[in-house]
C-alpha cells in the first residue's frame, strides 16, 4: 500500500451536521477499496481563488490514507461524481 494525502473542498452550502457524513462517505469509499484512513482534518472555510461550480468559497479538508495504487483512479472517479465535494487533489506522500 502507498501513502497518500488528499485535499478536498466541500460544498459550502452543506450544513455543519452534514460534514461528518461527507467524511464518513469518503472514508467508506477508501475502505471499500481495501484502503485505510489515518487522519482527516477540517482546515476551515476559505475563499476560493476562482469560482468552482459557481461557488466562491468552500470548506477545505485534508485526509491522509493508505491505498493500493491500482484503486486510485477508481477513487478519484467516485469523488468526482460526488455532489458534496466540489474539488479534490490526491498526492502520493514521499517516504
Amino acid at each position: 500500500m502507498s501513502d497518500y494525502e488528499m485535499v478536498f473542498i466541500v460544498n459550502p452550502g452543506i450544513d455543519e451536521e452534514e460534514k461528518p457524513k461527507v467524511i464518513d462517505k469518503l472514508t467508506q469509499l477508501i475502505s471499500d477499496k481495501e484502503g485505510t484512513v489515518e487522519e482527516t482534518k477540517q482546515l476551515g472555510k476559505k475563499r476560493l481563488a476562482y469560482p468552482i461550480k459557481g461557488f466562491v468559497e468552500g470548506e477545505y479538508m485534508l485526509t491522509q490514507f493508505k491505498l493500493e495504487p491500482r484503486f486510485l483512479k477508481e477513487l478519484d472517479d467516485d469523488i468526482k461524481g460526488s455532489q458534496e465535494i466540489i474539488r479534490s487533489l490526491i498526492i502520493k506522500k514521499s517516504k
